[in-house]
């Protein structure tokens, strides 16, 4: 079992943290009585989903004996604006790995597998939520 503790830290900031020490600051932009001094709740959804996919893809892309160099994910979310609660309605991945003879097929099926068996972020968005992927593979300078 997980558990965070989250404590109100005065306006809309709150601190959280993890049973080993980790911790995170949450608050709202500044419209929304916040400072801006962390990161939005949802955006925590990002954060979330592209570290579960990338530990996943990065651990398969080794198995299969893949030469990263470097990787790197920018993910961007789209907000429902018409209704409440403001959930993220689509997400798009981008997932950029750079090796050495990192071979295209061996990427598009880590980012499969951790889509469809491992990722338990992305298990958790449901039906909902419209995931798009999309990858590059870059040869490193050697």
């Amino acid at each position: 079992m997980d558990t965070v503790r989250v404590k109100w830290n005065g306006k809309r900031r709150f601190v959280a943290w993890d049973e080993a020490g980790h911790s995170v600051v949450m608050d709202a932009r500044a419209e929304y009585n916040g400072d801006g001094s962390g990161v939005r709740p949802l955006e925590l959804v990002l954060y979330a989903t592209a570290g579960c996919t990338g530990m996943d893809v990065i651990s398969i892309l080794e198995k299969k004996r893949q030469k990263v160099t470097d990787f790197d994910l920018v993910i961007t979310g789209t907000q429902r604006t018409d209704d409440y609660p403001k959930i993220y309605t689509s997400i798009e991945i981008e997932y950029v790995v750079t090796g050495i003879g990192v071979k295209d097929e061996a990427v598009a099926r880590a980012i499969e597998l951790s889509e469809e068996k491992y990722c338990s972020v992305r298990g958790m968005l449901g039906p909902d939520v419209e995931v798009s992927t999309r990858f590059r593979v870059l040869e490193a300078d050697r």
